[in-house]
Protein backbone atom coordinates (compact mmCIF):
# COMPACT_ATOMS: atom_id res chain seq x y z
CA UNK A 1 0.00 0.00 0.00
CA UNK A 2 1.25 3.49 -0.79
CA UNK A 3 1.31 6.46 1.55
CA UNK A 4 -1.70 7.91 -0.32
CA UNK A 5 -3.89 4.87 0.41
CA UNK A 6 -6.73 5.43 2.85
CA UNK A 7 -9.62 3.34 4.10
CA UNK A 8 -13.07 4.40 5.26
CA UNK A 9 -15.31 1.70 6.73
CA UNK A 10 -19.05 2.44 6.93
CA UNK A 11 -20.98 0.21 9.32
CA UNK A 12 -24.75 -0.33 9.05
CA UNK A 13 -26.70 1.77 11.53
CA UNK A 14 -30.14 3.35 11.52
CA UNK A 15 -30.29 6.94 12.84
CA UNK A 16 -33.60 8.71 13.51
CA UNK A 17 -33.67 12.35 14.61
CA UNK A 18 -36.43 14.63 15.82
CA UNK A 19 -38.46 15.73 18.83
CA UNK A 20 -40.28 12.83 20.46
CA UNK A 21 -38.56 9.99 18.58
CA UNK A 22 -37.21 8.57 21.86
CA UNK A 23 -40.65 7.15 22.57
CA UNK A 24 -42.56 7.47 19.27
CA UNK A 25 -40.08 5.35 17.29
CA UNK A 26 -38.60 3.20 20.05
CA UNK A 27 -40.89 0.15 19.99
CA UNK A 28 -40.52 -0.22 16.22
CA UNK A 29 -36.73 0.02 16.44
CA UNK A 30 -36.57 -2.56 19.22
CA UNK A 31 -38.77 -4.92 17.23
CA UNK A 32 -36.65 -4.41 14.12
CA UNK A 33 -33.36 -5.31 15.82
CA UNK A 34 -34.45 -8.27 17.93
CA UNK A 35 -37.49 -7.62 20.10
CA UNK A 36 -37.86 -8.47 23.76
CA UNK A 37 -36.86 -9.15 26.40
CA UNK A 38 -35.23 -5.72 26.66
CA UNK A 39 -32.80 -4.36 29.25
CA UNK A 40 -33.03 -0.58 29.69
CA UNK A 41 -29.85 1.03 31.03
CA UNK A 42 -30.28 4.49 32.53
CA UNK A 43 -28.72 6.30 35.47
CA UNK A 44 -30.79 7.12 38.54
CA UNK A 45 -30.38 10.80 37.71
CA UNK A 46 -31.89 10.39 34.25
CA UNK A 47 -34.55 7.87 35.18
CA UNK A 48 -37.34 10.48 34.81
CA UNK A 49 -36.34 10.94 31.16
CA UNK A 50 -36.83 7.22 30.60
CA UNK A 51 -40.45 7.08 31.69
CA UNK A 52 -42.00 7.88 28.29
CA UNK A 53 -39.71 5.41 26.45
CA UNK A 54 -40.43 2.72 29.07
CA UNK A 55 -44.16 3.33 28.75
CA UNK A 56 -43.91 3.09 24.97
CA UNK A 57 -42.21 -0.31 25.20
CA UNK A 58 -44.72 -1.61 27.72
CA UNK A 59 -47.65 -0.34 25.65
CA UNK A 60 -46.24 -2.31 22.72
CA UNK A 61 -46.23 -5.47 24.84
CA UNK A 62 -42.43 -5.67 25.06
CA UNK A 63 -40.92 -7.20 28.21
CA UNK A 64 -38.71 -4.49 29.73
CA UNK A 65 -38.35 -5.54 33.37
CA UNK A 66 -36.64 -3.16 35.77
CA UNK A 67 -34.06 -0.66 34.42
CA UNK A 68 -30.39 -1.22 35.24
CA UNK A 69 -29.18 1.96 36.93
CA UNK A 70 -25.61 1.28 38.13
CA UNK A 71 -24.09 3.66 35.59
CA UNK A 72 -20.66 5.07 36.47
CA UNK A 73 -18.00 7.01 34.54
CA UNK A 74 -15.38 5.10 32.54
CA UNK A 75 -17.41 1.83 32.78
CA UNK A 76 -15.89 0.02 35.78
CA UNK A 77 -15.41 -3.69 35.17
CA UNK A 78 -17.63 -4.67 38.11
CA UNK A 79 -20.54 -2.66 36.69
CA UNK A 80 -20.03 -4.30 33.30
CA UNK A 81 -20.12 -7.77 34.84
CA UNK A 82 -23.24 -6.95 36.86
CA UNK A 83 -25.04 -5.66 33.76
CA UNK A 84 -24.04 -8.76 31.78
CA UNK A 85 -25.35 -11.00 34.53
CA UNK A 86 -28.75 -9.29 34.50
CA UNK A 87 -28.94 -9.47 30.71
CA UNK A 88 -28.12 -13.19 30.70
CA UNK A 89 -30.53 -14.01 33.50
CA UNK A 90 -33.40 -12.36 31.63
CA UNK A 91 -32.44 -13.68 28.19
CA UNK A 92 -32.16 -10.14 26.86
CA UNK A 93 -31.99 -9.65 23.11
CA UNK A 94 -31.92 -5.84 22.97
CA UNK A 95 -30.31 -3.28 25.27
CA UNK A 96 -31.77 0.23 25.26
CA UNK A 97 -29.18 2.74 26.50
CA UNK A 98 -30.68 6.09 27.50
CA UNK A 99 -28.09 8.58 28.70
CA UNK A 100 -24.59 9.84 28.01
CA UNK A 101 -21.36 8.14 27.09
CA UNK A 102 -21.14 6.11 30.31
CA UNK A 103 -24.58 4.62 29.72
CA UNK A 104 -23.85 3.73 26.11
CA UNK A 105 -20.46 2.41 27.16
CA UNK A 106 -22.08 0.04 29.63
CA UNK A 107 -24.40 -1.27 26.92
CA UNK A 108 -21.36 -1.77 24.71
CA UNK A 109 -19.69 -3.83 27.44
CA UNK A 110 -22.62 -6.25 27.25
CA UNK A 111 -22.59 -6.37 23.44
CA UNK A 112 -18.84 -7.06 23.47
CA UNK A 113 -19.38 -10.44 25.12
CA UNK A 114 -23.05 -11.29 24.52
CA UNK A 115 -25.22 -11.49 21.40
CA UNK A 116 -27.41 -8.43 21.94
CA UNK A 117 -28.35 -5.43 19.82
CA UNK A 118 -28.21 -1.88 21.17
CA UNK A 119 -30.70 0.92 20.65
CA UNK A 120 -29.07 4.13 21.86
CA UNK A 121 -30.97 7.20 23.02
CA UNK A 122 -28.32 9.86 23.74
CA UNK A 123 -28.94 12.66 26.23
CA UNK A 124 -25.52 14.32 25.85
CA UNK A 125 -23.13 15.00 22.97
CA UNK A 126 -20.66 12.26 23.92
CA UNK A 127 -21.01 10.46 20.59
CA UNK A 128 -20.38 6.91 21.82
CA UNK A 129 -23.56 5.84 20.04
CA UNK A 130 -21.92 6.34 16.63
CA UNK A 131 -18.61 4.54 17.23
CA UNK A 132 -17.30 0.99 17.34
CA UNK A 133 -15.05 2.00 20.26
CA UNK A 134 -15.52 0.45 23.71
CA UNK A 135 -13.78 1.08 27.01
CA UNK A 136 -13.74 -0.67 30.39
CA UNK A 137 -11.78 0.40 33.47
CA UNK A 138 -10.20 -2.05 35.91
CA UNK A 139 -7.47 -1.43 38.49
CA UNK A 140 -7.35 2.26 37.51
CA UNK A 141 -6.50 1.38 33.94
CA UNK A 142 -8.91 2.05 31.10
CA UNK A 143 -8.70 -0.56 28.35
CA UNK A 144 -10.10 0.49 24.97
CA UNK A 145 -10.71 -1.33 21.75
CA UNK A 146 -12.73 -1.30 18.54
CA UNK A 147 -15.27 -3.95 17.61
CA UNK A 148 -18.25 -3.69 15.21
CA UNK A 149 -20.35 -5.76 17.64
CA UNK A 150 -20.63 -2.82 20.02
CA UNK A 151 -21.99 -0.32 17.49
CA UNK A 152 -25.65 0.42 18.31
CA UNK A 153 -27.99 -0.88 15.62
CA UNK A 154 -30.28 2.12 16.03
CA UNK A 155 -29.80 5.63 17.38
CA UNK A 156 -32.69 7.89 18.36
CA UNK A 157 -31.65 11.55 18.61
CA UNK A 158 -34.41 13.35 20.50
CA UNK A 159 -33.38 16.97 21.25
CA UNK A 160 -36.14 17.18 23.88
CA UNK A 161 -34.09 14.85 26.08
CA UNK A 162 -31.21 17.35 26.16
CA UNK A 163 -33.29 20.30 27.39
CA UNK A 164 -32.43 19.55 31.02
CA UNK A 165 -28.70 19.23 30.29
CA UNK A 166 -27.08 22.10 32.27
CA UNK A 167 -25.19 24.76 30.36
CA UNK A 168 -21.83 23.73 31.81
CA UNK A 169 -22.26 20.10 30.84
CA UNK A 170 -23.61 21.10 27.43
CA UNK A 171 -20.36 23.01 26.92
CA UNK A 172 -17.98 20.24 27.97
CA UNK A 173 -20.00 17.53 26.24
CA UNK A 174 -20.07 19.57 23.03
CA UNK A 175 -16.34 20.24 23.23
CA UNK A 176 -15.78 16.53 23.76
CA UNK A 177 -17.51 16.13 20.37
CA UNK A 178 -15.18 18.84 19.04
CA UNK A 179 -12.27 16.70 20.23
CA UNK A 180 -13.63 13.78 18.20
CA UNK A 181 -13.56 16.00 15.11
CA UNK A 182 -10.10 17.45 15.63
CA UNK A 183 -8.41 14.22 16.73
CA UNK A 184 -9.82 12.41 13.70
CA UNK A 185 -8.02 14.84 11.38
CA UNK A 186 -4.74 13.11 12.26
CA UNK A 187 -6.10 9.72 13.31
CA UNK A 188 -4.22 6.66 12.06
CA UNK A 189 -6.95 5.85 9.49
CA UNK A 190 -7.85 9.39 8.46
CA UNK A 191 -9.53 9.54 5.05
CA UNK A 192 -11.26 12.03 2.78
CA UNK A 193 -14.65 10.93 4.12
CA UNK A 194 -13.75 11.07 7.80
CA UNK A 195 -12.17 14.48 7.25
CA UNK A 196 -15.32 15.76 5.52
CA UNK A 197 -17.42 14.59 8.45
CA UNK A 198 -15.04 16.18 10.94
CA UNK A 199 -14.83 19.50 9.12
CA UNK A 200 -18.61 19.89 8.97
CA UNK A 201 -18.88 18.70 12.57
CA UNK A 202 -16.52 21.45 13.76
CA UNK A 203 -18.56 24.11 11.99
CA UNK A 204 -21.90 22.83 13.30
CA UNK A 205 -20.61 22.53 16.87
CA UNK A 206 -19.24 26.06 16.68
CA UNK A 207 -22.62 27.30 15.49
CA UNK A 208 -24.69 25.39 18.03
CA UNK A 209 -22.88 25.69 21.33
CA UNK A 210 -23.20 29.41 22.09
CA UNK A 211 -26.97 29.50 21.38
CA UNK A 212 -27.51 26.55 23.74
CA UNK A 213 -25.54 28.30 26.48
CA UNK A 214 -27.53 31.49 25.90
CA UNK A 215 -30.89 29.70 25.86
CA UNK A 216 -31.06 26.12 27.07
CA UNK A 217 -34.55 25.77 25.61
CA UNK A 218 -33.36 26.41 22.04
CA UNK A 219 -34.50 23.11 20.52
CA UNK A 220 -33.13 23.91 17.06
CA UNK A 221 -29.64 24.59 18.45
CA UNK A 222 -29.74 21.37 20.46
CA UNK A 223 -30.79 19.43 17.37
CA UNK A 224 -27.86 20.99 15.49
CA UNK A 225 -25.51 19.80 18.23
CA UNK A 226 -26.90 16.27 17.95
CA UNK A 227 -26.33 16.28 14.18
CA UNK A 228 -22.80 17.54 14.77
CA UNK A 229 -22.24 14.91 17.44
CA UNK A 230 -23.04 12.16 14.98
CA UNK A 231 -20.67 13.58 12.36
CA UNK A 232 -17.93 13.94 14.95
CA UNK A 233 -18.29 10.44 16.31
CA UNK A 234 -18.56 8.83 12.87
CA UNK A 235 -15.38 10.63 11.82
CA UNK A 236 -13.58 9.51 14.96
CA UNK A 237 -14.80 5.93 14.67
CA UNK A 238 -13.50 5.70 11.10
CA UNK A 239 -10.22 7.60 11.54
CA UNK A 240 -9.22 6.01 14.83
CA UNK A 241 -7.94 7.48 18.06
CA UNK A 242 -5.25 10.13 17.85
CA UNK A 243 -2.94 11.57 20.48
CA UNK A 244 -5.63 13.58 22.23
CA UNK A 245 -7.88 10.64 23.03
CA UNK A 246 -5.01 8.41 24.06
CA UNK A 247 -3.92 11.00 26.62
CA UNK A 248 -7.46 11.45 27.93
CA UNK A 249 -8.16 7.74 28.21
CA UNK A 250 -5.03 7.33 30.32
CA UNK A 251 -5.83 10.29 32.58
CA UNK A 252 -9.50 9.41 32.92
CA UNK A 253 -8.87 5.82 33.91
CA UNK A 254 -5.89 6.42 36.19
CA UNK A 255 -7.06 9.56 38.01
CA UNK A 256 -10.86 9.28 37.63
CA UNK A 257 -11.21 12.71 36.03
CA UNK A 258 -14.59 13.79 34.69
CA UNK A 259 -14.70 12.64 31.08
CA UNK A 260 -16.12 15.57 29.11
CA UNK A 261 -14.33 18.27 31.11
CA UNK A 262 -11.04 16.36 30.76
CA UNK A 263 -11.36 16.30 26.97
CA UNK A 264 -12.28 19.98 27.00
CA UNK A 265 -9.19 21.04 28.92
CA UNK A 266 -6.68 18.89 27.01
CA UNK A 267 -7.89 19.63 23.46
CA UNK A 268 -6.35 23.11 22.89
CA UNK A 269 -2.98 21.88 24.15
CA UNK A 270 -2.89 18.93 21.74
CA UNK A 271 -4.04 21.15 18.87
CA UNK A 272 -1.28 23.65 19.67
CA UNK A 273 1.29 20.85 19.86
CA UNK A 274 0.33 19.31 16.49
CA UNK A 275 -0.83 22.31 14.46
CA UNK A 276 2.49 23.28 12.86
CA UNK A 277 3.19 19.68 11.88
CA UNK A 278 -0.32 19.18 10.47
CA UNK A 279 -1.00 22.39 8.52
CA UNK A 280 -3.85 20.96 6.43
CA UNK A 281 -5.69 19.78 9.57
CA UNK A 282 -5.05 23.08 11.34
CA UNK A 283 -6.35 25.00 8.33
CA UNK A 284 -9.55 22.98 8.34
CA UNK A 285 -10.09 23.67 12.03
CA UNK A 286 -9.47 27.39 11.56
CA UNK A 287 -11.69 27.66 8.47
CA UNK A 288 -14.56 25.71 10.02
CA UNK A 289 -14.49 27.77 13.22
CA UNK A 290 -14.30 30.99 11.20
CA UNK A 291 -17.49 29.90 9.39
CA UNK A 292 -19.08 29.62 12.85
CA UNK A 293 -17.91 33.11 13.81
CA UNK A 294 -14.63 32.42 15.60
CA UNK A 295 -11.38 33.80 14.21
CA UNK A 296 -10.54 34.78 10.65
CA UNK A 297 -9.53 31.37 9.34
CA UNK A 298 -5.80 31.82 9.86
CA UNK A 299 -5.19 30.51 13.39
CA UNK A 300 -6.73 27.22 14.55
CA UNK A 301 -5.63 27.51 18.17
CA UNK A 302 -6.71 31.13 18.46
CA UNK A 303 -10.12 30.34 16.98
CA UNK A 304 -10.64 27.42 19.34
CA UNK A 305 -9.67 29.57 22.33
CA UNK A 306 -12.08 32.27 21.16
CA UNK A 307 -14.84 29.65 21.24
CA UNK A 308 -13.72 28.60 24.72
CA UNK A 309 -13.85 32.22 25.87
CA UNK A 310 -17.36 32.64 24.50
CA UNK A 311 -18.53 29.50 26.29
CA UNK A 312 -16.67 29.95 29.57
CA UNK A 313 -15.14 26.51 29.09
CA UNK A 314 -12.91 24.97 31.79
CA UNK A 315 -9.15 25.31 31.29
CA UNK A 316 -7.43 23.54 34.22
CA UNK A 317 -6.80 19.87 34.93
CA UNK A 318 -5.89 20.93 38.45
CA UNK A 319 -9.47 22.08 38.92
CA UNK A 320 -10.62 18.61 37.84
CA UNK A 321 -8.44 16.89 40.42
CA UNK A 322 -5.11 16.19 38.71
CA UNK A 323 -2.31 17.11 41.12
CA UNK A 324 1.03 18.55 40.06
CA UNK A 325 2.66 15.56 41.77
CA UNK A 326 0.89 13.27 39.26
CA UNK A 327 2.43 14.86 36.17
CA UNK A 328 5.54 12.68 35.85
CA UNK A 329 3.54 9.47 36.15
CA UNK A 330 0.82 10.77 33.83
CA UNK A 331 3.31 11.74 31.13
CA UNK A 332 4.99 8.34 31.25
CA UNK A 333 1.70 6.46 31.04
CA UNK A 334 0.41 8.63 28.19
CA UNK A 335 3.59 8.26 26.14
CA UNK A 336 3.01 4.50 25.95
CA UNK A 337 -0.30 5.11 24.18
CA UNK A 338 0.52 7.92 21.72
CA UNK A 339 0.05 6.49 18.20
CA UNK A 340 2.97 6.36 15.81
CA UNK A 341 0.82 8.24 13.30
CA UNK A 342 0.89 11.47 15.33
CA UNK A 343 1.97 14.34 13.05
CA UNK A 344 5.13 15.03 15.06
CA UNK A 345 7.33 12.91 17.33
CA UNK A 346 6.43 12.97 21.01
CA UNK A 347 8.75 12.58 23.99
CA UNK A 348 7.98 12.18 27.65
CA UNK A 349 9.33 15.71 28.18
CA UNK A 350 6.86 17.01 25.58
CA UNK A 351 3.96 15.34 27.36
CA UNK A 352 5.17 16.49 30.77
CA UNK A 353 5.26 20.08 29.56
CA UNK A 354 1.88 19.82 27.79
CA UNK A 355 0.19 18.32 30.85
CA UNK A 356 1.85 20.84 33.16
CA UNK A 357 0.31 23.70 31.18
CA UNK A 358 -3.07 21.97 31.17
CA UNK A 359 -2.86 21.20 34.89
CA UNK A 360 -2.08 24.80 35.74
CA UNK A 361 -4.65 26.25 33.35
CA UNK A 362 -1.96 28.06 31.34
CA UNK A 363 -2.31 29.00 27.68
CA UNK A 364 -1.45 26.24 25.19
CA UNK A 365 1.78 26.51 23.24
CA UNK A 366 3.63 24.48 20.65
Amino acid sequence: MTESTSTFVAYPQRVISGPGVSHAALANEVAAVGGGPVLVIVSDRELPLAQAPLDALRDAGIDVGEPFTDVRPHVPADAAEAARAVARERGVRVVVALGGGSTTGLAKAIALTDDVAIVAIPTTYAGSEATVVWGITENQTKVNGSDPRVLPASVLYDPELTLTLPAGLSVTSGLNAMAHCIDSLWGPNESMVSTAYATEGIRALGQGLAPVVADGSDLAARARLQDATYLAAAAFSAAGSGMHHKICHVLGGRYDLEHAALHTVVLPHVLAFNAAAAPAAASRVATSLAAAGYGDGSDAVGALLALYDALGAPRSLGDLGLAEADLDEAAGLALEKVPASNPRPVTVADLRALLARAQAGDAPTA
